[in-house]
């Protein structure tokens, strides 16, 4: 079942890009742009991510942590953080495969990944804002700012 605006955002453990094991309750008290999308690496992915890592200040100032989260494996997640110097905090739902995006109503069983959506998530841990379009289909952050100054206690 999809996750809807007004829901509790469900919690989730995974590893991040570091290695390290991640669990998104861990950001209560903070705003949280949670985004799904299909694989690092690949072109679009690239510039998103790219796009964010060049607003980190305008996030910050939000007083909203980046979460993008992907299926592939924190080994994977690292060099792409490494090769592509990000910003955003990458986690892996790499094992099971997709556990964390069905979660939220965001994985293609038939492609074996997430499609592009995005979750604002305010301090107390309830989605305030959701977009999901195709995997193929660019996303606009500064619809992600704007839901984060206008829903969220900054």
């Amino acid at each position: 079942m999809p996750v809807e605006v007004g829901s509790e955002a469900p919690d989730f453990t995974a590893r991040d890009d570091q290695l390290q094991e991640f669990k998104l309750s861990s950001l209560r008290g903070r705003n949280v742009v949670l985004m799904f999308y299909p694989l690092a690496f690949s072109p679009l992915c690239t510039k998103e991510l790219h796009d964010i890592s060049g607003a980190a200040e305008k996030y910050g100032a939000a007083g909203a942590e980046v979460v993008a989260v992907s299926v592939d494996s924190p080994y994977t997640l690292k060099a792409f953080k490494r090769d592509e110097d990000l910003k955003a905090h990458l986690v892996s739902d790499f094992h099971p495969k997709g556990t964390v995006a069905k979660d939220y109503g965001a994985y293609i069983d038939e492609a074996g990944i997430a499609t592009r959506a995005t979750f604002v998530i305010d301090k107390g841990g309830n989605v305030v804002h959701k977009v999901v379009t195709h995997p193929g289909e660019a996303r606009n952050q500064e619809e992600y700012l704007e839901a984060l100054a206008e829903k969220c206690n900054t």
